[in-house]
């Protein structure tokens, strides 16, 4: 054990005590650590949280999160979301399917669709290189996915030809087929899918609903010279009635399928070549009710704006947000250059023209909605008695009215100021001038670069425009698309419906120009949503001159709430897309009886949903939302259509129901009928 010693440390100077330390008295253990380390021991620096380490922390913590959350949504019952949305908001309303088959309600009449312009899909069948691998996928009412990898191929592919308005060569584009297109049209964009779901919980399916899909880009003439798609609907509808034991068919366009089933109804009993044979009693055979949902069947002032600037209210907001940035040239390729070389090759854009002239819509001092005001609340106070002297001035100054009339204008003071004052140059004679040579600008579209400043300076001289010389405008600023688009459609008045000209297919989708078939046992319904502010009329001014910049924008700078004026856009009651003029007025005066325009009395019923937004975002879109296409999700408005589907007729439905003027200003126009 002797052996055994206990080991020395090895000496260190480092060890031994200052004598100033003895000296003071610190014989600490803290201050010996401080001020005399080890000699081996190296000082480390501080770590520093860099900029990586943050991003790594965020991106950690959102993965984290939402694994927790997936891992709650998989781990928590499917009623789980239900009870508490009731909980909060109350108990849901039974789905109309439920609640009518409860009432013993069951399928009876097949039922046909007829979308609407843009809510088709659309797939590619053959295409340019560029489209290598997209062969049968949606270019049209899928993700949009490939207009953000390769935007400049999707419009070539989705653009027609300039001068036949068909295919361009080597490119096939077609529609989509079956309930299938119903699916959707985008990532939560829903059109047709609630009708379908609730029509089948009272034992509809596939054998008894029918989708009338269109190429919506073509003339509805040429869907049947190019796709035979009118034969197909034709076919299919007599085929469902048949199966049914004669029980006619229900048809249920919305929105611009309205005017495409106006034309088809015309097309199925004229004789062939030009029609489909069936004879004059097709109609009364096979349908039993046609019920048109947000139908424009006298078009829309929203198109000029299109024809005229690509743009519509929402994107002049964005102008004014951030000028400039829609015509920037580092943006490429230039975005509304490019959505008004797809209008204006795409002839079916042409229908939605106002229809009518000034008769419908109005001259520079006249419109049938003279009197309007913007805000209910405010006009039901100036219906009541005032009593207060500044409430009394603020009512008389709310009669100042909007010229509706003047659906184009060239300044704010020129949209208010008397029809007498306004000094007006006519456009139709001047001489147009030339641009520089840019082939770059002629391949954006065909008629801007053509007119030249002088044309562009001629336009906005004319000062203002209604409905009428908007078109004549139309042919002025857009010649080729006009020429090859006025073959197909018409926007005037027919004054004696026996004129045979009238039986060319041009006239058959404008319901001023042609007649409703010899169908007397036949119901024909107009529903549409209202209580939003529909777009009527525009202020405009011109642009910079560039080289590549569209002559004319919309305003955004002229707003006044008196007037119903935001955004440069007037606005009137409607659907936040049609206004109640163009949807309603067929129903209410030019059809309703017997009429030049409907022959055998065919009953008529108007039917319109008051707006109502959700109230929470629980509630999604809503049930009682009524906008152009959120309508086709209204509970009251679904309840109605499986009403019909299942037997009921227009009195039995309770036959009008209205909470706009439109009957009010129907009197107004001056038709002869």
């Amino acid at each position: 054990m002797s052996l055994i010693r206990r080991r020395k440390h090895p000496f260190n100077e480092s060890f031994r005590k200052p004598e100033k330390e003895h000296e003071n008295g610190d014989f600490s253990y803290e201050s010996k650590r401080k001020k005399i380390p080890y000699e081996h021991e190296e000082e480390r620096p501080l770590s520093k949280w860099s900029c990586l380490d943050t991003w790594c922390w965020l991106i950690g913590c959102v993965c984290v999160t939402w694994w927790f959350l997936l891992f709650l949504y998989n781990a928590m019952p499917a009623s789980f979301p239900k009870y508490v949305t009731e909980v909060i908001t109350g108990p849901l309303p039974d789905p109309p399917g439920v609640k009518l088959r409860k009432l013993g309600l069951t399928a009876k009449h097949p039922v046909v669709f007829v979308p609407a312009a843009v809510t088709g899909g659309l797939e590619l069948w053959e295409g340019r290189k560029c489209a290598q691998g997209l062969f049968r996928k949606r270019l049209w009412g899928g993700t949009f996915g490939d207009v953000y990898k390769r935007p400049q191929c999707w419009v070539e592919h989705m653009s027609l030809d300039n001068e036949t308005g068909m295919d361009p060569c080597g490119i096939r584009v077609r529609p989509i087929s079956g309930l299938v297109t119903a699916d959707g049209l985008g990532s939560g964009y829903f059109v047709w899918t609630t009708l379908v779901s609730n029509l089948a919980r009272i034992g509809y399916e596939e054998k008894t609903m029918f989708m009338a899909a269109y190429d919506w880009r073509l003339s509805f003439q040429n869907t049947q010279v190019r796709d035979q798609t009118l034969s197909r609907i034709k076919n299919n509808i007599e085929l469902m009635v048949a199966t049914r034991g004669g029980q006619k068919a229900v048809i249920i366009p919305h929105s611009a399928g309205a005017l495409f089933f106006l034309h088809f109804m015309k097309w199925v009993e004229a004789p062939p070549p030009m029609g489909g044979g069936g004879g004059p009693y097709w109609c009364s055979k096979h349908i039993k009710a046609v019920v048109n949902i947000a139908a424009p069947f006298l078009g829309v002032p929203k198109a000029i704006p299109l024809f005229l600037s690509a743009e519509s209210k929402d994107v002049s907001l964005v102008r004014a947000i951030a000028p400039g940035f829609l015509e920037n040239d580092i943006f490429q390729p230039q975005i509304l250059q490019h959505v008004m070389r797809l209008s204006h090759s795409w002839d079916s854009t042409v229908s939605m023209i106002p229809r009518g002239g000034d008769t419908i819509w109005g001259s520079l001092d006249w419109s049938p909605e003279e009197g309007y005001s913007c805000d209910q609340k405010r006009e039901m106070k100036n219906s009541t008695r005032v009593t207060n002297p500044a409430r009394a001035k603020s009512a008389i100054s709310l009669t100042r009215s909007a010229n509706f009339g003047r659906i184009v204008s060239f300044g704010k003071d020129v949209a208010e100021a008397p029809s007498n004052d306004i000094d007006r140059i006519d456009f139709k004679g001047a001489v147009k001038g030339h641009r520089a040579e840019n082939r770059t600008c002629r391949d954006l579209w065909a008629g801007y670069h053509g007119m030249g400043f002088e044309g562009t300076k001629a336009v906005a001289d004319y000062k203002t425009y209604t409905a009428e010389s908007i078109v004549e405008l139309l042919h002025f600023v857009a010649p080729k698309m006009m020429a090859r688009s006025t073959a197909h459609f018409s926007h005037g008045i027919a004054d004696n419906m026996d004129d045979p000209k009238y039986k060319h297919y041009k006239y058959w989708s404008n319901p001023l120009e042609t007649t409703l078939p010899i169908a007397p046992e036949m119901e024909i319904f107009s529903f549409y949503g209202t209580g939003l502010p529909t777009e009527r009329s525009y202020v405009y001014k011109l642009s910079p001159t560039a080289e590549c910049h569209i002559p004319f924008q919309i305003d955004s700078s002229a707003n006044d709430e008196e007037t119903c004026l935001k955004g440069g856009a007037y606005s009137v009651d409607g659907d936040g897309t049609v206004p109640v003029l163009s949807a309603g007025f067929m129903c209410a005066k030019a059809w309703h009886g017997k009429t030049k325009f409907n022959p055998s009395g065919i009953r008529t019923y108007v039917r319109e949903y008051r707006h109502s937004p959700p109230t929470t975002l629980l509630e999604g879109c809503g049930t009682l939302n009524c906008a152009h296409v959120d309508i086709m999700r209204s509970f009251a408005l679904i309840e109605d259509v499986i009403r019909i589907a299942a037997g009921a007729s227009g009195e039995e439905l309770g036959g009008n129901r209205v909470h706009s003027n439109i009957f009010k200003w129907s009197e107004k126009i001056n038709l002869q009928l």
